[in-house]
C-alpha cells in the first residue's frame, strides 16, 4: 500500500513539476515539449502493451483474449465519450494555443476542467498495474503516465497567465489537475484488490484508456508544430527504452 500511495504522488507530482517549469520558462519551445511528450508516447505505448494488455490476456484463462478485446474498446469508448462533453489537449490548444492564450477566462478553465476530467482514468491506469501483482510492471506504467504528465503541467501555466489567473491560483489550478490522478490511481488499486475477478477486464480496460490517450492526444499534439520527424524518433526511443527495461525486470 505504501507503494502505491508514493506511485499516486509521483504520478500526481508529475504535473505540478511540469507546472513549476511552465513558471521558470514561460516560453518553452514546441521542439522540446513536443520531443518530451512523444517519448512518454512511446514509453506508454510499450507500458500499455506489455504491462496492461498481454497481463490480461495471462490472466483472463480460457476467455482471455476476449475479455482484453472487450476491456481496451471499453476502456477506449469511455475516453471518447469524455472527449465528446469535454475535449482535451490538442482539441482546446494543439496546434492552435497561441490563439487561445488571449481567449477569455471561461475556456481557460474548460482548458483545464479538461485536463483534470483526463487524468482520472490515467490515474486508474495507473493504480490497476498495481493489481496484477508486478510491481516493477506497475511502477514502470506510473513512470510513463508521469512522463506524459511533465508537459501537461507545462502547457496549464501560459494560458492561465495570459487570461488573467493570478499566479497563485495557477499553480493551485495545476495542483488540482495532478491531485485528480492521484484519486484516480487510489481507485484503480482498491477497485481490483476488493475483486481479482475483474483484474483482466481492469488491465484490458487500462490500456485501452493509454492506446486511445497516445492516438487521439499525444501523437496529434506532438506533429502539431513541424517536429514530426523528430517527434517520430522520440516516440520510438521511448517504446525502446521501456522494452528495454521490461526486459532486463522481467
Amino acid at each position: 500500500m505504501k507503494e502505491v500511495l508514493l506511485t499516486a504522488l509521483g504520478v500526481g507530482g508529475a504535473t505540478v513539476m511540469g507546472a513549476v517549469i511552465g513558471f521558470l520558462f514561460k516560453k518553452i519551445s514546441h521542439r522540446f515539449s513536443d520531443i518530451v511528450l512523444s517519448f512518454a508516447a512511446g514509453v506508454m505505448l510499450a507500458a500499455a502493451v506489455l504491462g496492461l494488455v498481454l497481463p490480461s490476456i495471462e490472466y483472463g484463462g480460457k476467455y482471455g483474449l476476449l475479455i482484453t478485446v472487450a476491456g481496451i474498446f471499453t476502456g477506449a469508448l469511455c475516453l471518447n465519450l469524455i472527449d465528446k462533453v469535454v475535449p482535451h489537449l490538442h482539441k482546446l490548444v494543439g496546434a492552435d494555443i497561441e490563439e487561445h492564450k488571449r481567449s477569455d477566462l471561461s475556456k481557460v478553465l474548460l482548458f483545464v476542467t479538461a485536463i483534470a476530467i483526463h487524468n482520472l482514468p490515467e490515474g486508474i491506469a495507473a493504480g490497476v498495474g498495481f493489481g496484477s501483482g508486478d510491481t516493477s510492471q506497475a511502477l514502470i506504467i506510473a513512470g510513463g503516465i508521469a512522463l506524459q504528465n511533465v508537459p501537461e503541467g507545462m502547457v496549464i501555466i501560459g494560458p492561465m497567465l495570459a487570461a488573467g489567473v493570478k499566479p497563485s491560483k495557477t499553480f493551485w489550478c495545476a495542483m488540482l489537475t495532478g491531485l485528480v490522478e492521484v484519486v484516480g490511481t487510489l481507485i484503480g488499486y482498491f477497485a481490483v484488490s476488493v475483486s481479482t475477478a475483474i483484474l483482466p477486464f481492469a488491465l484490458a480496460f487500462a490500456g485501452g484508456t493509454m492506446l486511445y490517450v497516445i492516438s487521439d492526444e499525444m501523437i496529434p499534439e506532438t506533429h502539431a508544430h513541424g517536429c514530426e520527424r523528430g517527434a517520430t524518433y522520440a516516440l520510438l526511443v521511448g517504446f525502446c527504452v521501456m522494452l528495454i527495461t521490461d526486459t532486463l525486470l522481467g
